[in-house]
């Protein structure tokens, strides 16, 4: 996979669509959102293997872990040991917080709301390139939260590993 395409599924997911008012990609509800973005690099030009997060207000990513961490990953997600097949496998993370302090109890609906919204247009951004990907919940949430080293308030809520179509 080129760095080019991979700046592309990052903005895919929570990218910012315009300097003036930082809307992005995905709907939020209140504009709060509360999701991060990691990217668990195993195969991409001119990237070295690691888990990067992502940071939509500059389009960048910085290093979080070193290392080529996707078999790790896989045992995480209940020995789903074909993620280390992937390219690269975003993992989304949720800071509760961020929408429970407006919307209390029914924030936790609207995190996962954005985080479909967020699923979604990775997917499709995947199909328009040629590339394929599926959404994976069934992992282990402390062994994946231990694996990325997230901070205490984000919780891990999906894995979306991309790849090249088997006929390609």
């Amino acid at each position: 996979m080129s760095v080019d395409i991979l700046s592309q599924l990052l903005w895919s997911i929570q990218g910012i669509t315009g300097p003036a008012d930082h809307k992005r990609t995905p709907p939020s509800a209140g504009g709060l959102h509360p999701l991060e973005v990691y990217a668990v690099v195993g195969k991409v030009d001119t990237v070295a293997p690691g888990i990067y997060k992502y940071f939509p207000l500059n389009h960048t990513m910085g290093r979080h872990l070193a290392g080529d961490l996707r078999n790790d990953l896989g045992r995480a997600a209940l020995n789903q040991t074909w993620l280390a097949d992937a390219s690269v496998s975003f993992l989304l993370a949720a800071v509760y917080q961020r929408t429970i302090q407006k919307y209390g109890e029914r924030g936790y609906r609207y995190v996962h709301m954005d985080a479909g919204f967020a699923a979604e247009n990775l997917h499709l951004q995947t199909v328009a390139l040629g590339m394929g990907t599926v959404v994976i919940g069934a992992f282990d949430d402390q062994a994946v939260h231990q694996l990325v080293q997230l901070p205490a308030e984000e919780q891990p809520m999906l894995i979306m590993p991309v790849g090249w179509s088997s006929g390609r």
